[in-house]
Parts: structure tokens; sequence; C-alpha cells
């Protein structure tokens, strides 16, 4: 938490107006639902510990001033540079004043704003499943042990750790004064103290007894002495008691503390002595590793019957995949018993293409010859052999590998509520995931994970113990021993991270953390702990949460969950203005959240003994609040096919105890899914969700152990080759023009903070120099590229660049505070042209705008180099028509929504490296390599979201009948002779050699349950709304043949080409403004079977298809601007400064509609910068120019001297010719 952080000064009470940690967003609510100007409310800032911020509503807009403390603790309102401020001692001091007219506020206070106080009943014990909160364990984590009360001043509510502390407490509350008046008379003892001792520690005294009685057989074996002195003490206590009885105790303590410590001593030489004789002639005991044996697949060979005839062969054949040699055996089964086999080593195995609508088929493309490959298609006995397969061959791959670092690690992570009893000493089926759900393949379950993440809940077990347990049971099955990295422990909530060994020196940068949740979040009997660490060069965070229990209690579980996002301490401490569902690049999210089901218990037994869980999944809390985004925001899920979790009878799984007898009266657990598994990542990233699963053979506790798998993408510490860039060969991230629309009543301005680890520091823009609004409530925000600072990475290489992210936050200029969040990927940033970008904002959990803008990052060419990844050796292969079997999904959401169209090429430094060696296409080929690129754009999963601020469109589009969106849809139908949905032609469009598209992915086809998106899958060949935009067919399916023309850009784009973004435009556009491109020669917009009856797909009615409409028409109103081809653009920068890819050239279709000039401007336009400043004698500057970002004419006439002046033009002189110069160049044009 950012403010409130010192002493509170406003006395024991504090006024109602003070609203401790609202958020913004939550204050700006409240003086809205107030309505009246001169409401006023007074928060803690979210910028400036121990700041506070005042909230004055005036004029239907928030205004909000910052109240600072200076070094005396006095408090004043951040006031203009030059105006003394005013000093008060507290915070009602202050508000007295401005109470009173005339103060410097933009309305005098006068309506103050009440907090909504809590209802006792949130804050009591009783939360569904306990009578009381459990005690804190006694072996409580370092940063979690409570600090012990004096003995002079007990309170009665304090806790009693155990007996010992119980009786103290009497004796303090008692007898103390007893044993003190009787030393006040003389006595030298305390008799009463004494008493209490004794009485505290008999059952300690039987317990010494019986570990003595023990340790006397192996005394008697081993030690004769040592027998007879036990056997001694042992009958002496019997007798004795009284005043004897402690100091005898103490005795038997010190006694059993020398026996314990000899004894093993001497066994180990009486048994050296025993066996000396053969010892020697014993073979030496070694234990490897567990080696993994050679697995044989039955496939079939996936032929056309024609060919099948033809050739005459069997269809049956044998995959042998070998690990630990490195080989794939394909072997086929001839008749008469006869087999034919080829051995394929790991290098010979170019790639391996999943098919998306056959689950169980798989491509393997093998090399031939050096220049020559083969692809084979096989068809697996099921989905779940495919898998296995294709991770054997992926560890034989990463096992030969000549890489020192790995791109992929495999992830466990298992969460269970142990229900405060220690678990059995079988765990394996939670560790090899084992159960029902989706489970690995046996063939695969005994393959060591990576990393091993397991998060507990109610586990009474203390911490050494408990890890000791579980490294135990993970060498009885993998024969390694597991590293712990890190243990966190909050009351009975733990977390812990083991590590392979071979990974250990691969951690770094571990913090971990814990939140309290429980009752007014100062008990930790509810909350969360965290660990987080760096693998290599990805960051990674792991959160384990018990929520607040009982069916009705939805809202304070959001609440439990926002508070955890915002106060646990994780991460990176410089992204801190950053909640940390967005400080790392991999966030996994576990625990017993007890979001419930709203269901009948009958008619939830009813699909549980049917194994219908879908009507079960739909009634569940936590989908249903994900989907409102109230908790969770783009966090994504694996597809959840296992029954409840909770609420077993423990000792079976065969029956759900759903009724509790409590003080208060019956109380029902309805069967939930309680144990959940969640994860978020950044955009561009490799994550899937191998197995998702529970036990079914663990019993001790009402729930059930739950398990999951991932496969994920790691970077690792890049180290240049080449050494830091020279001046010459320093890359650049280039921002042309951001927009961003926020949530907010408040009218400032704002600027913008970039942070990347690519970055030496944070930078900031300037503030933004356009806005409008028509609606209070939101407000459009612009930057033009000057107010946009250019960075520069650390390191050129786009080896290095295509792993990393940029963050950003929006923030304003008056309390510096945060309005929205948001990620992106440079990955698809990189090339010479500026690429769009179009994600949402975040702040605080919550969605609060959107943000989208042009950029472009250019490496040099030198710089270019790159390999294949691990994980892109596997894809997709999209090219099927159709989509999966069973149940309708759509692609799952790496933890983002992130809009921008990614390169098909699955390869794509070969590629980016390949074409800044090419020089100039052929003006058709680059055409078809535009509509490649465009071909390949991802749709935009959020624009199905009923979303007021997503979108400008939204606002005039947004509950319109569905018989107003039949008639519009139906203007925009494609026409007949258009090519069905998902069948158009693919050949040559962007595929490489192999005969099949790869396109980058996210989840590799996996299905994961989709949270508030009901648009169309590209899963089932449903097209989604395209849009031409910028010279390409903007339908993801519907694709032309690689000769086809582009079709034109709307006059629109050509009216915006100068001036992008650059003019505010209206928040509510009119429809007839609404520029809608021609859809000749090819359709605008290809709507599919599903989205016009708006059946499949997860359609239930046509608001959806609306809204993606309105989407569609937003877009065609800011279309991408025309620019000079890269043969002109590129002119005078030489190889350094050309990167991939080339800007597609205007076609003819638009040429013929405008004049020369229109296209190319005029003659002077098509000189370079060096060339330009050559011809005034200028060149020497073109270094300095080139290096901020000033490389082209065009952009160059709106230069201005400060900006000529940070290139290093410091000469008056200089500065006023080249003004000059580009002044008349305007003129010209």
């Amino acid at each position: 938490m950012a403010g409130g952080g010192g002493v509170l000064p406003l006395g024991i009470a504090s006024p109602l107006w003070y609203h401790r940690d609202l958020s913004r967003a939550a204050a700006e609510e409240l003086l809205a639902r107030a309505g009246r100007d001169g409401s006023f409310l007074v928060r803690d800032s979210e910028s400036v510990n121990g700041a506070y911020a005042l909230c004055v509503l005036f004029q239907k807009h928030v205004h909000t001033y910052r109240v600072l403390p200076d070094e005396e603790g006095f408090l004043a309102v951040q006031t203009s540079q030059g105006v003394q401020p005013k000093r008060f001692k507290s915070l009602p001091e202050l508000v007295l004043l401005y109470l009173q007219p005339s103060q410097g506020l933009v309305s005098t206070l006068l309506y103050p704003v009440d907090r909504e106080e809590s209802l006792p009943e949130d804050r009591d014990y009783s939360d569904g499943e306990d009578e009381k909160p459990p005690l804190p364990p006694r072996s409580a984590s370092s940063s979690t042990t409570p600090t012990g009360s004096a003995p002079e001043t007990p309170t009665d509510s304090a806790p009693a750790a155990n007996g010992l502390s119980t009786i103290s407490h009497e004796y303090l509350k008692g007898s103390y004064a007893l044993d003190l008046e009787a030393v006040k008379q003389g006595a030298s003892s305390l008799p009463h103290l004494n008493k209490t001792l004794v009485s505290s520690c008999k059952r300690l005294n039987g317990e010494v007894d019986k570990v003595l009685s023990g340790l006397e057989i192996l005394s008697k074996v081993f030690d004769q002495q040592s027998a007879f002195m036990v056997s001694k003490m042992i009958q002496q206590s019997v007798n004795q008691g009284g005043d004897q009885e402690l100091e005898n105790l103490v005795t038997k303590l010190a006694i059993l503390k020398d026996l314990l410590s000899s004894i093993e001593k001497k066994a180990l030489k009486a048994v050296q002595d025993l066996s000396v004789s053969t010892l020697s002639s014993l073979p030496p005991l070694t234990r490897h590793s567990k080696t993994i044996p050679v697995q044989a697949f039955e496939v079939k060979l996936d032929v056309y019957l024609a060919d099948l005839t033809k050739i005459g062969k069997s269809q049956k054949h044998s995959l042998s995949v070998d690990v630990e040699g490195g080989m794939l055996v394909v072997m086929k089964k001839m008749k008469d018993n006869q087999e034919d086999w080829n051995t394929f080593t790991h290098h010979k195995i170019r790639q391996l293409i999943k098919s998306q609508r056959v689950q169980n088929k798989l491509g393997i493309v093998f090399e031939k010859d050096k220049e020559k490959s083969q692809r084979k298609d096989f068809i697996f006995a099921s989905a779940k052999k495919r898998e296995a397969f294709c991770q054997l061959l992926q560890l034989m791959k990463n096992k030969h590998s000549n890489q020192d670092e790995p791109d992929m690690i495999s992830i466990f992570i298992g969460t269970w509520n142990m229900g405060s009893v220690p678990s059995p000493k079988a765990v394996g089926s939670w560790l090899l995931c084992r159960g029902l759900g989706k489970t690995l393949d046996e063939m695969t379950v005994t393959i060591p994970h990576d990393l091993y993440v397991f998060g507990t809940q109610e586990n009474s077990v203390c911490d050494r113990e408990w890890v000791d347990s579980l490294r135990s049971a993970l060498k009885e099955h993998t024969e390694l021993d597991y590293k712990p990295i890190a243990v966190q422990t909050l009351w009975n909530i733990k977390i812990a991270v083991l590590v392979k060994p071979e990974h250990e020196n691969r951690i770094s940068h571990v913090g971990v953390s814990s939140v309290k949740t429980g009752i007014a979040n100062t008990l930790g009997n509810k909350g969360a702990v965290g660990v987080s660490f760096m693998f290599n060069g990805t960051s990674f965070g792991f959160v384990n949460c018990h929520l607040t229990s009982g069916n009705e209690k939805i809202g304070r579980r959001n609440q439990n969950y926002l508070d955890i996002l915002r106060l646990l301490s994780l991460g990176d401490k410089q992204l801190s203005s950053f909640d940390i569902s967005l400080r790392f690049t991999h966030l996994f999210w576990l625990g017993d959240l007890n979001y419930r089901l709203d269901m009948d218990i009958q008619e939830i037994l009813n699909y549980i003994n049917r194994k219908e869980f879908d009507p079960l999944l739909k009634v569940d809390q936590l989908n249903l609040e994900r989907e409102k985004n109230k908790v969770f925001l783009r966090f994504a899920e694996e597809e959840i096919s296992y029954p409840p979790t909770y609420r077993y009878e423990r000792g079976s799984r065969d029956t759900y105890v759903w009724q509790k007898q409590k003080a208060t009266g019956m109380r029902t657990n309805v069967p939930s899914w309680c144990d959940r598994i969640l994860w978020k990542s950044y955009p561009e990233t490799h994550i899937v969700c191998n197995s998702y699963g529970c036990t079914d053979d663990v019993v001790t506790s009402d729930h059930s152990p739950v398990f999951g798998t991932f496969e994920v993408g790691v970077t690792s510490q890049f180290v240049s080759k080449k050494g830091l860039p020279k001046s010459s060969e320093q890359a650049y991230i280039e921002f042309e023009n951001i927009e961003a629309i926020v949530k907010t009543a408040s009218r400032t301005k704002f600027f913008i903070e970039f942070y990347s680890t690519c970055l030496e520091e944070f930078k900031k823009s300037y503030e933004n120099d356009s806005q409008s609004s028509d609606n209070v409530n939101f407000l459009r925000v612009g930057w033009s590229n000057k107010q946009l600072t250019t960075l520069k990475p650390l390191l050129s290489e786009i080896e290095y660049l295509q792993d990393q992210h940029l963050l950003l936050t929006v923030k304003s200029l008056d309390g510096y505070e945060s309005y929205g969040e948001c990620v992106v990927a440079l990955k698809s940033m990189i090339g010479s042209t500026a690429q769009q970008f179009h994600t949402y904002l975040s702040h605080r959990g919550e969605e609060t705008g959107n943000i989208r803008g042009s950029m472009r990052v250019r490496v040099p060419a030198e710089r270019m180099g790159t390999r294949e990844r691990l994980y892109e050796w596997i894809s997709v292969d999209k090219d099927e028509t159709g989509g999966p079997k069973g149940r309708s999904t759509l692609p799952p959401r790496s933890g983002h929504d992130y809009v921008k169209p990614s390169l098909t090429h699955r390869h794509v430094g070969a590629v980016l490296g390949k074409v800044s060696e090419e020089g100039e296409r052929s003006t058709k080929e680059e055409g078809t390599a535009a509509r490649a690129k465009q071909d390949s754009a991802e749709g935009d999963p959020s624009a199905c979201k009923n979303n007021s601020y997503n979108n400008p469109a939204y606002y005039i589009l947004e509950g319109v009948p569905n018989q107003s969106a039949a008639t519009l849809s139906s203007e925009l139908l494609p026409s007949p002779c258009s090519p069905p949905a998902g069948k158009a032609p693919l050949s040559g469009v962007g595929r490489p050699s192999s005969g099949s598209s790869h396109p980058r992915r996210h989840t590799a086809g996996h299905p994961v349950r989709p949270i508030s998106e009901e648009g169309s899958s590209e899963d089932d060949g449903i097209a989604v709304v395209g849009v031409v935009s910028g010279g390409g067919a903007g339908g993801t399916l519907n694709r032309p043949p690689p000769d086809f023309p582009p079709p034109p850009l709307p006059k629109g784009a050509l009216e915006m080409a100068d001036t992008p973004f650059s003019k505010p435009r209206p928040l509510y556009p009119d429809l007839a403004e609404v520029k809608i491109p021609a859809a000749n020669p090819s359709p605008a917009f290809v709507l599919g079977e599903d989205f016009r009856r708006g059946g499949a797909g997860g359609l239930d009615d046509q608001s959806c298809s609306v809204l993606q409409m309105a989407k569609t028409l937003s877009e065609s109103e800011y279309p991408r601007a025309p620019s000079a081809p890269p043969h002109l653009r590129g002119q005078g920068l030489g190889d350094a400064c050309r990167t991939f890819p080339p800007r597609a050239p205007i076609t003819e279709s638009i040429a013929e509609d405008l004049p020369e000039e229109a296209l190319w401007g005029s003659s002077s336009s098509s000189l370079s910068v060096g060339e330009w400043l050559q011809r005034l004698g200028l060149d020497h500057y073109e270094e300095g120019l080139l290096h901020n970002g000033w490389d082209d004419l065009e952009f160059l006439s709106d230069i201005t001297e400060e900006d000529l002046e940070e290139a290093g033009i410091l000469d008056s002189a200089h500065k006023r010719i080249l003004l000059e110069s580009l002044r008349q160049q305007k003129q010209q044009k």
C-alpha cells in the first residue's frame, strides 16, 4: 500500500469522511453517487507513503488534491510553484479550513461523503467451516511469528497455544499474588509457582518416562552401563513426588540428553565390530537418477484411401522413442509379421505439427537430405497418447541440445486443504498426477518436473517436517534430491517450492511474503502466502491462499482477493506501481478459494452422479465472478473435468457430507470446486497446461488434493556475443502515437511511465497533448510522437528483444497516481514500420480502460541473428476445416488480451535475418507477404466483452435490439461468391515447405475454459468479423489466394494519412460518420454461419455480434495510414537501420485515384535525411538526428528548435537554416 503509511494524525476515532486505503476508482464512484458539487472525502494516497488525497466533486468531475506531510509532520495541500502552502497539525484541522469559502480549491468543501462501515457479521469467527479460527502452529515462520505479551499484562482474549499457556495465565491472574505476599513476609520459595510447574509438566514427565523405557531396551543391547542407569532412574521416579518431582524431571532430562547423544555412536561402533569381516566384500551401493525407458506408441499412418490402395501398404506403425539415446524408430508392420523400420536421430526430426481438428493426429517433419524434408501424419490411440509422445520428444530434444540453458521447463503445482490432519505417507497419486480429470499418460507420469510447488491450507505439520516429507516422497518417485528454494507460512497456510538440483544455480532474487485476511484483516487463519524468483531471465510468482468460507460470502472472498493482490509484497520493488498480476512473466494463483456452487444440493448430487459437470460450472461462483470482471481479471484456468473436491466424508471418496451441525444451527456446505489453480502470463509467451485434476485415493481430509502441470517457456540471462552496441548498432523503441480511454470523472493531465528489464531505468513521457470526453465517466487522452520518448534497450540483439516486454502505467499529473497499467510484448513490434498494439488497462485488479497506439522496435541488421526455441519446435496445424470434437471452446487467453497481428512464420528471427539480406522484392511478393501477415492476425477476444469503455463505438451500439443488429449485419454479409468461412484456399500464404502454417501459439490448442468470451472460435472454423486495413484483408480464416490483389483502403484512411490520432474524435461517433470500407474485390466483413444465426460458438443472442461489429466499425474509423514504399523510406539510412517487415507498397487500385504528389509527395520528399543535409552542407548532423528518431523528412517537418538541440544541433544559424528549408518544403506540398 502506498499511502497512509505513517501515524494517522486523526485521534482515536477517525472522521467518517476519511476512507483510509479506499481506491481512487471507488472514491470516484462514491462521489458520483453523492452527486452534489462540494461533496468531498479524504483517502490514502496511492503514490506517496504517509500522504493523503482530498477528492472534491465539482460539475460532475472529481478533482484530487495531494495532502503531503513535511519533515516536521505537518500536513499541507500541494500547491503550485511559488505559492506558500498552509500547514496543519492534523487532517481535521486542514478540512476545517477548507470548509470555509475562497480557500483556493475548485469548490468549498460542503458535503462530506462518509465511509461505509463493515457489518459486524462480516468480522465474526463463524465463517462457515469452524466455530473459531484455528490456532497458529507452534513453529510459525519468521515473518509471522507472534510476539508474546509480557507476564504482567495478560489478557483474557490472548489465544492459548497449549496447556502450559493456559495454566500460566491462571497463575498470573490468581496464585501470583499469593506468592508475592509470601515473599514479602520472608518466604524463600514460591510454592504456588512450583505447584503450577509440576502440574504443567505432568504430561511431559510421563512422556520422558516412555522415551527412557524405550531407550532402556537399546541400551541393554549396545551399552550395559547406560542400561543400568536408565533402569535405576525409572525405578526412583515412581515413588518421588512433591517438591522433588520437578527436580527429578530436570535430572531425567539431563540423562536423556546424554543418552541420546551417545547411544547412536555406541550402537554404530558395535555394528561395525560385528560386520568388519564381511563389510569389505559387499559391492558399493550407488544410486543414479532414474533413466527413462524406451517407450513405444502404436499408431496408424494417416493417408488417403486412394493412396493406400495404390501403394498397397499397411497403415499400422510403431513409434519408439529412445530419450536417452536421442533416437526415434519408425517401424512399419508388414504382412507375414515382417517389419520395416527407419531410425531418425533427434536432429533429423525437424518439427512436430499437432492437428487442431483431430486431437489425436500428429504430423512429423523428417529431414531426408540437407535441402529436403518429408512430412508424415500419424493417428494415435488417443489425444493423451499424442501429448505423451510430444513430451518425450521434447525431452529428448532438450536432453541432447547443444544449448547451455533450457528454453522450456516443466512445473508441477499442487494445492490441498489438509483439514488439520497430518498427510498420509502415500501421496504418490498427487505427485504423479493420477486420479480424476485431465491426467498425464502413464508413459510420462514418472518423468521428473523441473519445479514442484506445493500449496497447503490447514496444514498443522511444522515447516521442516513438511518439507522433509515432500523431499522424501519426491526422491522415492524420481530418485532425485530436490532442493527447497523457498518456504513461507502464515499460521496453517504454507507454500513450498522445490527445484531440481541441476537448476539450483539458475534461481535468483527469491522473495516471500504473506497477507492476513482473517477477522478484521488481523488474523492469519485466512489469507495468502507467496513466493517469487527469477529462473534465469524469466520471473515467476506463486500465490497460495485460503479465502473466506461460507456459501453466501462471495463479496468477502472477492475483497480477500483484491487485498492480497494489492498487499502481497513480491517481485521487483521498482514495479511498485503495478500489482502482482503484472510484475511477473508467469503468475500462478492456487489454493482453497472457497467459491461454491449456487444450486440446490439434490440437483448438484444428481449432476455429479451422472458426471455432468457443465451445468455445475455455469453456477460456479468463481466463474460467475470472473465473468463480471470482479476477480482474477484476464487469468486463465484449464477446463475442469473432475468432480467437486469438497466436502467429502473423511476416510472415503464415495460420499459428500453436505450438512454440519453448528452452534447456530444446521449448516449446509454444498459440494464445490473450492480448490483451484489459475495463472496469468505476459502476452506472446509460451505456457501449456498438460494436466489439471484431483486424486481419488487420498482420504484423510474432506478436500481432495488438486494438481496441475505446466510446460513453460523460459529465457536465459542473455549475453551478447558482439558486446554492447555501438551507436550505429543501437536498437530503438519508437512510438508514433498512443491513445487511452480511461474510466475516470477527473479531467487532469496524464503522462506515461515505461518500465522494462531491457531498459536501464524507467522512462516518462510528456503530458498528453489531446484530450476529449463526451461521457462524464470516461476520458480519452492522446500523446503524439512529440510527447513520447524514444527508448534505448540495453542490448540490441533481436534474440534478446523478442523475449522482452514493456510495462506502461498511465499516471495523473495532479496526484501522480496510476489510472491504469498494461503490458506490451516487443516481439510483434519489431520491424522497420510501425505496428499497432491494443490492450486493456487495469488498476488494483479492476479494468479501468484500454490503450492503443503505434510503435516500432528497430533492430540493426548486424544484430538480427536468432535461433529456434524448443517450444517453437511444436506447432499447431490450423489449415484444416472445422474444430475439435466435443465441447466448443474459444482459444484460451494466456493472461492478457493482446490484439496484435503476429507473423505466421514460426521462426521469426530466421525470416528477419533472411529479409535483411535480400534487398528489394517484387510488388507481387510484397503484397503476398503483407496479406500473409494480415491473415495471421489474431482476433480480439475482448471485442465480445460487454464493456462500455473498451471501444468508442460501444457507446452507440451497446444495447441495440436484436432486430436492428440483424438488419445491420445483413448489410455486411459477404456476397454468395465469397468462399465459405474456414474453407478459403491457403496454399502459399505464409506456409513453410512442410505444407502447414506454424503460427505462434499460447497453449498449443489445449482447451481452456473461456471466461466472458462469447465470440466465435477459430477452432470451429468460424470467421471473425474482419476489416480491410493497411491494404490487407482482416479476416483470420477467410484468406484470399496469394495472387489475389488486396482491397483498396477506405477514403478515410487517406484523409487521415498525415495526422493519425492527431485530432480528438467524439467519444460517441455518429453512425453516419463511421466510414465502412468497400467490400470490393473481397468482402471487408466476413461473418460465419454461426455468427449470422447466433447459434454455436457461445452466442446465446446477438448482443455479442453487435459489439463485434462495433469493434470493427471503430477500427475502420482509424485505419493505418499509407506511407512511402520501403525503397524510398530506407534511402540514406543504410543497412544498419533496415529491418523487417518492409512496409507494403500502395497498390495500383489506390494509385489510380490519387495524384502523384498525394502518393509520394514532392520531389524533395524522396530524399533521405542524409541527402537533404548533404545539400545544405550540414551532413555532420545526420547521426544525431537519426539517433533521436528523425529518420524521415516527412516527420522532420514537425521538428522544433528543442528537438534540434536534443539531436546535438546547438548552432543557432544552423538551426535557422534547417527550419527554413523544412518550411519551404512544406509550402511546396
